[in-house]
């Protein structure tokens, strides 16, 4: 049972701070979102839940790996990028601030980039469960960026 929750309480925080960051989202999604300018490469909305829900099991089973083994090292950068990764969707879409959110997604993708290089060290699944997050990251700051410049 113990192993259970090092991985289940992880995942429920996740997906809790992702649900409370789309509950923020949802006026600016209606009202704000739609008229802004956005790149050629902009997924249909549909894209988003169905990327973000994967990525959130994987930032969650990340964490658990490593709580699995009592390996405490990584939590502290673990909370500041689930912190980060909040912030955006308050500073992008609450504040309707692509300039703010620009801030907080490359301060985020140096955080996710820390936690895979340190998690490396460690454990390289715990590292790799990380590697498409960065990878959408990378994406989601030149979406953002993108929209920063053209609006």
């Amino acid at each position: 049972m113990k192993k259970f929750l090092s991985y289940a309480i992880p995942v429920v925080i996740t997906f809790a701070i992702g649900m409370l960051g789309g509950y923020l989202q949802g006026d600016a999604l209606i009202e704000w979102y739609p008229m802004l300018e956005k790149s050629p490469l902009t997924p249909p909305a549909i894209v988003f839940p169905i990327a973000w829900s994967i990525l959130y099991l994987l930032i969650g089973i990340s964490l658990g790996t490593m709580l699995v083994r009592g390996d405490l090292g990584l939590v502290k950068l673990w909370l500041l990028q689930l912190l980060l990764n909040f912030l955006w969707s308050v500073c992008f879409f609450a504040l309707r601030s692509p300039f703010l959110g620009l801030v907080v997604i490359m301060a985020l993708d140096v955080t996710v980039f820390a936690y895979i290089v340190y998690a490396a060290e460690r454990r390289v699944v715990t590292a790799l469960l990380f590697v498409p997050y960065m990878l959408w990251l990378i994406f989601a700051t030149y979406l953002n960026g993108w929209i920063y410049i053209n609006n």
